[in-house]
């Protein structure tokens, strides 16, 4: 009977005990509150080039260098000898080792103090998630109840992608890759076996194995480490001994710099994301940033540098160096000089050029003036103070010649070329004074390099500038369709010429088209150049803007455009030709087109003959000439190689002095003629610029769409 009770009072004490124990476990679960794995995921924004590599890390606000990383960023042996040294059964428990807890309770008992604490990889997760100093039984009862809810959300990966991104390695150091570019200057991809295990060992005590400060105890860590997965297989006897015989760090490496400028933008602009891929080349960027630097430091104190690298097909910027050093305060080296507004000197010549002959107001055959000539009170000169005489557009443009440049722009005028820039997503700073004058053509306005090189691009592309982009998230939306700056033809006129420039000393002639420029004043020296794949832009001067006498542009900044091209280790291609170019001499010319002539008489027949003008197409229309019914009529698009049959563009003037010369996109159309009426059959759909001009050299323009 007593024993018959004594096994009742037995069993209802253990349900009791089966009643409390899991009363108790609930509610000490709910008394630790819900558990946020989301700032555990937060952590140092970077920016990465465009095949990934890191070219800014940047710290938390609390000062932490904490780098996105998961297990596929490591070498495989680091995580096979952070799992062999920390928790063999990784693999197969649920978070918790209960044989790792036992054997850690009993050796307490047995000693008096703590041993080992058998925690699990999941556990010091959650220990640095959530953080507790004190080290007591509700403390790992706490760790517990955290490594199940992990592995539960997370599963193994997640584990291990949390402690590769949360484990601590001394002072402001979270994470392996932090902790591997610090200490080893590579990315954790690249560890070898005795740096791996320098990386497993330091996390248990971060700060007295500290390899800048305890580079002996560092390296104990490293080699019991080293001795514990070489007992448990995973290393050669021959692996062990050579990582041992390997330095430890004593002392930690600066995290990579390159691009300092565009990743600053890129991260400003989208504030919230961790990681911004950029359309950079981080080698090619640290290739110019040294270049930069060199030339730089060699032209004397307190110069900078810029240069942009345009990719010219996509739009994307391959390198972006904004000063000449990031970190001189003598350089102001934080100031993004390619961003910065300056005079570009004569750099904006060949789009005068362009206007010009996609006008039909000059080929790159043409005679100009080049001989002194005053414009009110705006008296032009040469670079050099010397005179030509009669040169061609081409010879001109080439020696950059400021008369026929400025003879040029009074007849497109001014106001007209300017509004051409800003058409093609240029921002033209002018003088306050008012309305755009002649000088504008010789660096009288201010844009940026950024600017700059994207309408040289367009001259690249055939006329058509792209949106300069410079980010993953800013090609996504970049809009599709060019902005024009000049005609097809007219731009390869124009690069033809550019490419027969002569160059800098010692550079290779003929391969790419390039043009300088210089400021009023030497303070600025630009060069910019292209061929068919890239373009690029460099820009030197002091960023207060003070002069810098003997910085000349072609002296200065166009070795440095010749040096670029060459580090891009590419073949030069040139530019193929479009349909209708004209390739003639002067004396092969149309005769309107012999001359910019200035100096026809003024006869009184001359001054009553009615202005001329194009009476058709008007400007700005559209023409219909039966493609859509064609297109119609068959049932699909055509093909660019099925012949389009076109009807042709009627031409009509009204004025002027016969005999005209019809010109479309920059090609005249038949021999000169005694009549006002012309035919010009096109080629295809599309925009065309007609233009007409007489024996006195009047001309008229109008801008027609075909369809």
């Amino acid at each position: 009977m007593k024993a018959d009770r004594r096994f009742a009072f037995l069993a209802l004490a253990m349900a009791l005990l089966g009643l409390v124990i899991p009363a108790c476990w609930i509610r000490f679960v709910n008394s630790l509150g819900p558990f946020d794995l989301e700032p555990a995921r937060q952590g140092s924004a970077i920016a990465i080039d465009r095949n990934g590599r890191l070219l800014r890390a940047f710290t938390t606000p609390d000062g932490r260098w904490r780098l996105p990383i998961t297990a596929r960023d490591v070498d495989p042996r680091f995580i096979a000898m952070l799992i062999a040294y920390e928790d063999r059964r990784f693999a197969r428990h649920g978070g918790v080792d209960f044989l790792a807890l036992s054997r850690s309770a009993l050796q307490w008992i047995g000693h008096g103090r703590i041993v080992s604490g058998g925690s699990t990889l999941t556990m010091q997760v959650a220990r640095l998630i959530e953080p507790r100093e004190e080290r007591s039984l509700p403390a790992k009862l706490f760790q517990i109840v955290r490594a199940f809810e992990i592995e539960r959300r997370t599963g193994k990966a997640g584990v291990i992608d949390l402690y590769l991104a949360l484990a601590p390695y001394g002072g402001n150091l979270e994470g392996v890759r932090a902790a591997s570019l610090a200490y080893f200057g590579k990315e954790p991809r690249r560890l070898s076996i005795a740096e791996a295990a320098l990386l497993v060992a330091l996390p248990q005590s971060p700060e007295t194995r500290r390899p800048d400060r305890y580079p002996d105890a560092a390296r104990a860590a490293r080699d019991l480490v080293l001795d514990r997965v070489f007992a448990r297989g995973l290393i050669s006897l021959a692996e062990r001994d050579f990582a041992k015989r390997e330095p430890a760090p004593t002392e930690r490496r600066a995290f990579p710099m390159l691009a300092p400028h565009a990743s600053e933008a890129a991260i400003r602009r989208a504030p919230g994301s961790r990681i911004q891929r950029l359309t950079i080349d981080a080698k090619l960027q640290a290739s110019l940033e040294a270049l930069a630097h060199e030339n730089a430091a060699r032209l004397g104190p307190k110069l900078s540098a810029a240069i942009l690298v345009i990719d010219n097909a996509t739009g994307e910027i391959r390198a972006h160096i904004g000063a000449a050093d990031y970190r001189s305060q003598d350089r102001a080296g934080a100031i993004d000089m390619s961003e910065a507004i300056r005079s570009p000197g004569s750099a904006l010549k060949p789009f005068i050029y362009a206007l010009a002959f996609e006008n039909g107001l000059a080929h790159p055959e043409t005679l100009l003036d080049d001989r002194p000539r005053r414009y009110g009170a705006y008296a032009p000169e040469n670079f050099d103070l010397a005179f030509q005489g009669a040169v061609t557009a081409r010879r001109a443009l080439q020696l950059s010649l400021n008369l026929p440049a400025v003879e040029l722009l009074a007849e497109i005028s001014p106001a007209r070329f300017i509004a051409r820039l800003r058409n093609a997503g240029a921002e033209i700073a002018l003088p306050r004074e008012g309305a755009p004058g002649l000088a504008v053509g010789l660096g009288g306005v201010g844009i940026t390099l950024r600017d700059l090189a994207m309408l040289y691009c367009g001259l690249a592309r055939g006329g058509g500038a792209p949106a300069l982009v410079e980010t993953e998230a800013e090609a996504a939306i970049a809009p599709a369709e060019p902005r024009a700056i000049s005609e097809p033809v007219a731009s390869w006129y124009v690069a033809d010429i550019l490419r027969g420039a002569p160059p800098p000393l010692n550079a290779p002639a003929g391969r790419i088209a390039f043009k300088t420029g210089t400021s009023y004043g030497y303070r600025d020296a630009v060069a910019i150049g292209f061929d068919k794949a890239h373009t690029i832009a460099v820009w030197l001067g002091r960023p207060d803007n003070a002069a810098v006498p003997g910085l000349i542009g072609r002296q200065a900044a166009a070795p440095m455009l010749f040096d670029a091209f060459a580090r891009l280790g590419a073949e030069h291609e040139v530019l193929p030709a479009p349909a209708n170019v004209l390739v003639s001499r002067t004396a092969s010319l149309p005769p309107p087109l012999r001359h910019l002539r200035k100096d026809a008489p003024k006869t009184f027949a001359a001054a009553a003959a009615p202005r001329l003008k194009i009476a058709f197409p008007p400007e700005g229309a559209r023409v219909d000439l039966g493609l859509s019914r064609q297109e119609s009529r068959d049932g699909n698009q055509p093909t660019s190689g099925s012949p389009q049959l076109l009807a042709p563009l009627a031409l009509k003037a009204e004025g002027g002095s016969p005999p005209l010369t019809w010109i479309v996109n920059g090609v005249p159309v038949g021999e000169p003629t005694l009549r006002r009426q012309a035919a010009w059959t096109p080629d295809g759909a599309g925009f065309a610029r007609v233009s007409v001009m007489d024996a006195k050299g009047a001309t008229d323009s109008v801008l027609v769409r075909l369809e």
